[in-house]
Formats: structure tokens, sequence, C-alpha cells
């Protein structure tokens, strides 16, 4: 008898419905509902080919997003962070250098400069 054990206990999921967990079924149910949705809907107007590959191309983004995750966030987790910060709350990073050294030795600085302009003329 062998046991399968995570070396991290967050990675953690458990299998419900053919080895994938609740969220993965859910979302490739979705995926083949999409697939069959469009092959009804497209052959009329095109060939079986075309309509495969669209099928295809209709359904991979909904599977892609049971299984993908992102620095241990889902997919709609990240899409909706990424909504937050490029659409409802950007914001613009402005970067103001401060050379305190410089500040503290501004009047020294100065005052040599100007000396030094002197003996140059």
């Amino acid at each position: 008898m062998e046991i399968k054990i995570n070396r991290e206990i967050r990675n953690y999921t458990e299998s419900m419905f053919f080895g994938l967990s609740m969220r993965q079924f859910i979302f490739s149910l979705l995926a083949v509902v999409v697939a069959v949705g469009l092959y009804f809907l497209l052959k009329p107007y095109v060939g079986t080919e075309t309509v495969s590959w669209m099928c295809i191309l209709g359904a991979a983004p909904f599977a892609a997003l049971g299984f993908v995750t992102y620095h241990g966030m889902t997919a709609e987790q990240f899409i909706w962070a990424w909504l937050r910060s490029e659409l409802l709350e950007p914001r613009q990073l402005r970067f103001e250098s401060s050379n305190i050294y410089y500040e503290a030795l501004k009047g020294c600085i100065e005052e040599s400069e100007k000396e030094a302009y002197k003996k140059h003329d």
C-alpha cells in the first residue's frame, strides 16, 4: 500500500471526479458545453474541419481556467486582481530621489565650485 503525500501541504487538492478537483471538473464540463454549443451553432455555416478548430479554440480558455494558478491565485482571482490594479484602482507611482548626503553638503559644494570657477578666470 502506497500513500502519496505532497511535500507542501498547501498544494493538496482533493480529487472528486475522474481524478479532478471540483473546480477542475466544473470548468472541464463548461468547456465541453461550450464546444458542443459552438459545434451545433456553427455547423450549418462552415465545414467540419473549421468547426472542429473553432470548438477547440472556444473551449480552451474555459478548460485552462480550471487548471491555471499564478502565485497561489486561481485564474478568477488573478483576473480580478489584474482588473482592480489596471482598470478600477490604477495608481501612478512616482519616484523622487533624495540624496541626503548631497543636501547636507550642498552649501560646501556650491562654495567650492565658485572658488574653482574664480581660479579658472
